[in-house]
């Protein structure tokens, strides 16, 4: 079993159904968990955007966070993470947003940010959220790759601190 199929079984088990808002990974989480049989009962919707304008006006990214942070931010990860959760039943959210070149000096070639949130069970209760920044190397493709499948992974890590803290 590869990563992603413990990724899937993990979300099943624990009745995890997810929705990605992606832009530097263009879809490529929702369909790395999409390759794995029975991916349906996991997968509400996937948001790919990736101009400025689509991730205002799909996700409802604010303009102050465009404004004050950097397209490759946790902050704009976040921001998108919680405009697809607010949009979609699923009960995680996972956002990416990142560079695979380096397109000024600030910024190096890889960074890749994410924000997971979790929702609890009441529709009023504050969401779980968690945040990361990370930097792979090699091609564009390669760290997209790692990218996405980080993402999936991210989901059981922070799940199990979710549970954690839920409890406590």
């Amino acid at each position: 079993m590869n990563a992603i199929e413990r990724v899937a079984r993990f979300m099943l088990e624990n009745k995890l159904t997810l929705v990605t808002a992606e832009s530097c990974t263009a879809g490529l989480i929702a369909a790395k968990l999409a390759d794995v049989p029975g991916a349906g009962q996991l997968l509400d919707c996937a948001f790919v955007v990736y101009s400025v304008e689509a991730k205002r006006r799909c996700l409802g990214v604010p303009q102050s966070t465009l404004s004050s942070h950097n397209l490759t931010s946790e902050a704009v990860a976040l921001d998108m993470a919680l405009g697809a959760a607010r949009k979609s039943h699923a009960n995680v959210a996972v956002a990416n947003t990142g560079v695979t070149d380096a397109v000024d000096d600030r910024i190096p070639s890889g960074t890749q940010c994410y924000a997971w949130v979790f929702k609890r069970g009441r529709a009023d209760a504050s969401p779980m959220v968690y945040t990361a920044t990370r930097q792979f190397s090699g091609d564009r493709n390669g760290i997209r790759e790692a990218s996405a499948e980080f993402a999936l992974l991210g989901i059981m890590e922070h799940f199990l601190e979710h549970e954690s803290a839920h409890r406590g």
